[in-house]
């Protein structure tokens, strides 16, 4: 379980290195270089180098030594959920304490009625996840903000396009989730 003496953050699809994504996502940057620089700038404005990431897959299509640049430069351990842009990353695992396909990560959240919050952290949307019906959260990307949000799922996409180009910590997850219409399907059954 995650220990809540620092923060944790979630983003996806920074896609560092890449020149397409600015046409392919109408991303405000004038090139490649300058995308890859704010979107440092945006991480290191919010992540300590005590914080934990999670990154939900696409971090970069940068090779080589651009690749170890970049991540060199970057706050906090960071763990890789691999996204369909992420064989580079494979070639780069030191960067990350580990790298996987699908994680079920427990935060200790005192405020949680099981004092543990569930979230599924995936590259891909999904419908239905473990536990959804009794308020497992899922996180995830790949959709660069055109999968609209719904408000009664707790589920959303903690990609870059989607917003403004920061990752997003715990808190303010929660909060969004909060903000959610989610009822348990089955409380009414239960009563």
């Amino acid at each position: 379980m995650a220990e809540p003496d620092h923060t944790i953050f979630f983003t996806s699809d920074h896609h560092f290195g890449h020149a397409n994504i600015i046409r392919f996502c109408d991303r405000p940057f004038k090139d490649v270089n300058e995308m890859n620089e704010e979107l440092i700038r945006r991480w290191n404005e919010r992540i300590g180098p005590d914080d934990e990431v999670y990154h939900l897959g696409d971090i970069a299509l940068a090779k080589g030594d651009a690749f170890d640049d970049i991540l060199s430069r970057l706050n906090g351990t960071k763990y890789l959920i691999l996204g369909n842009h992420d064989a580079a990353a494979l070639n780069h695992r030191k960067w990350f304490k580990w790298i996987k396909e699908y994680f079920e990560l427990k935060v200790t959240d005192p405020e949680h009625p099981n004092g543990v919050q569930r979230i599924i952290l995936f590259h891909y949307a999904m419908r239905v996840w473990r536990s959804d019906f009794r308020g497992t959260w899922h996180l995830y990307g790949h959709s660069h903000n055109n999968l609209p949000d719904k408000h009664d799922s707790l589920s959303f996409d903690v990609g870059v396009d989607a917003n403004d180009f920061y990752p997003l910590s715990y808190a303010e997850v929660k909060e969004r989730m909060l903000r959610k219409e989610w009822k348990p399907p089955f409380a009414s059954a239960q009563e």
